[in-house]
């Protein structure tokens, strides 16, 4: 999907809802049929309500329409995430790394400004989530000391020396040649109704503020960069003061066009093309910050082409550890998948029932009979996630 496109009214979410992989309706004190428990880690259950809650999120309404099959095989990949989170965040609880008040209240402040949202577009999506915001502060807390989990990890990792480097350089020379390509900047205007600040609501205001921007832009004094910050309706775009860096020419023409990308290199670095729709109604200015009309091969001596190398090495590491560590703790905790277990034992009917009468006496703690085998999961990730514990 194209970095300069993919855009969407819904992308100043991304950022805030990227956290809420944990439930997103677990404030109820009310005991209802739908309290019944998917399964449990440790003895903590994880609630048929968040399965669906997360499948209204990914489907957006439209899950009565998937078979029995794929709704089955919907509800236990979406199980298999939680079960993982929860046992890293019961692990990161046991090595004391739960984040202080103060980090999480930093970390939602972070969030609600990257976010572009206005408070009350903020409060009008956590209702439409079914959250309070001390639902939203228990989610970032947990996702934060996972995230101290995994960086406790990765600190034991050395980094890769200077012989790694060169040896990676050689084996992958075809990397390190920069092609043709140009560098951008972008001011997106959006028709629609996307709670951005001075937000263009209807193609009469967007339009009129296109046309004013440009104006704006065409004229001494006014910084490309700054208007960006402030006028951008897309919060990634306006995050990055409207760059969206190099862009190769194959690309170019994948995402822009050949006629556009032909009139790019045409044009000098530092003019300002006038304002395109893409194919979504959304308005585009683009500033041309620089391009490249000839291949160069990067030489190993760049600190530039070095330091990517580190971080590239330095992530395969980073996976590696990821994985140990996510086996580890799975191997090492008691589960109970009751979703798993039922369906197996109601192979005709396991999605066409309503998940209540599906677990119907899941919510008994009773670990399964002894010598009774656990489903495999789905995810061949979580291997480990569905089988009980080692004693």
């Amino acid at each position: 999907m194209s970095q300069v496109f993919c855009k969407t009214g819904l992308f100043s979410l991304i950022s805030l809802l990227s956290i809420l992989s944990f439930a997103c309706n677990n404030s109820g004190n009310g005991k209802t049929a739908d309290d019944e428990v998917a399964a449990r880690v440790n003895g903590v259950p994880i609630k048929l309500t968040e399965i669906d809650s997360q499948l209204e999120q990914q489907f957006k309404g439209q899950q009565v329409k998937l078979s029995p099959a794929d709704l089955a095989s919907a509800r236990l990949q979406i199980l298999d995430n939680l079960i993982i989170q929860q046992v890293l965040y019961q692990r990161a609880q046991a090595e004391n790394l739960l984040p202080k008040d103060d980090e999480v209240t930093q970390e939602l402040l972070r969030l609600k400004r990257e976010s572009g949202l206005s408070e009350e577009n903020y409060q009008k999506q956590l209702k439409e989530l079914g959250m309070t915001e001390e639902d939203l502060r228990n989610n970032v807390q947990k996702r934060l000391a996972i995230d101290k989990l995994r960086r406790q990890a990765f600190n034991k990792l050395p980094n890769p020396s200077d012989k790694e480097i060169e040896e990676y350089y050689n084996t992958n020379k075809e990397q390190f040649v920069l092609g043709r390509g140009i560098m951008l900047s972008d001011i997106i205007v959006d028709p629609r109704d996307n709670g951005a600040k001075n937000d263009a609501i209807g193609e009469e205001q967007a339009k009129q503020k296109v046309d004013r921007i440009y104006a704006q832009l065409k004229a001494q004094g006014f910084d490309f960069a700054t208007v960006a910050r402030a006028e951008s309706e897309d919060p990634d775009s306006a995050l990055r003061s409207g760059d969206l860096g190099f862009i190769s020419e194959d690309v170019a023409k994948e995402q822009l066009g050949e006629e556009w990308t032909a009139k790019f290199f045409a044009m000098q670095e530092g003019q300002i093309a006038e304002p395109r729709r893409d194919k979504a109604g959304r308005w585009h200015i683009f500033k041309l910050t620089g391009k490249k009309t000839e291949p160069e091969e990067l030489k190993l001596e760049d600190p530039a082409v070095r330091k990517r190398i580190s971080d590239t090495l330095l992530e395969q590491r980073q996976q590696i550890i990821n994985s140990a560590l996510l086996f580890t703790a799975l191997n090492e905790a008691k589960i109970e998948n009751f979703i798993a277990r039922r369906i197996l034992e109601n192979p005709a009917n396991f999605g066409s029932l309503r998940p209540s009468s599906l677990l119907s006496g899941a919510t008994s703690s009773q670990p399964p009979q002894q010598g009774q085998q656990q489903p495999q999961p789905t995810n061949p990730e979580t291997k480990q996630a569905q089988q009980p514990a080692k004693k």
